[in-house]
């Protein structure tokens, strides 16, 4: 029940009090090419706290006049594995948010989207998810934005949104 509350709240912020504004350009930020810097949990929901760390690069490009963009992503992580992914962002002008896909190559397919909006220079983005053969909550969160750099985080939460494990943390410089 919680976690149907939570993505309630997600979707309900936009439709009470004042007038929605118009969040189609709030990944504007996000075009162009960037060195990325990523740590990643290396277990998700287990009590872990080692972070394996590596770097990339991630290019995105506007679509369909500034409603959508898709972000390619590539990094070599250790133990010499190549990963290369992409996300999708779909602006809904009714609802004035984002919904983001994410795929990656090694499956082909793209995952449960994150649906949410900017207030200010801070994002945040929700989904219900299966992990390890439980619903889980993700978040997705866009912070610390600048003309030459963007923080983003992801984390999970497995009792409906009480506390959060961010496994997921991205820093971004813009690429001249």
């Amino acid at each position: 029940m919680r976690i149907a509350l939570a993505l309630f709240a997600v979707t309900l912020s936009t439709s009470v009090g004042a007038e929605p504004r118009d969040g189609q350009k709030d990944f504007d930020f996000e075009v162009g090419s960037w060195k990325i810097h990523l740590k990643k949990l290396e277990s998700r929901l287990h009590n872990s706290h080692k972070w394996i760390e590596f770097d990339g690069t991630s290019v995105t490009k506007p679509l369909w006049n500034g409603k959508s963009q898709v972000e390619q992503f590539e990094v070599d992580a250790p133990g010499g594995v190549h990963i290369e992914g992409m996300t999708v962002r779909l602006y809904n002008p009714a609802t004035h948010q984002w919904r983001l896909y994410w795929a990656n190559q090694q499956n082909g397919q793209f995952d449960q989207p994150v649906t949410g909006e900017f207030r200010g220079d801070h994002g945040e983005f929700y989904d219900q998810e299966p992990w390890e053969g439980r619903m889980i909550l993700c978040r997705y969160v866009w912070s610390k934005i600048t003309a030459k750099t963007a923080h983003f985080e992801q984390a999970f939460s497995d009792d409906g949104g009480k506390t959060w494990e961010v496994n997921w943390i991205t820093d971004q410089t813009r690429v001249d």
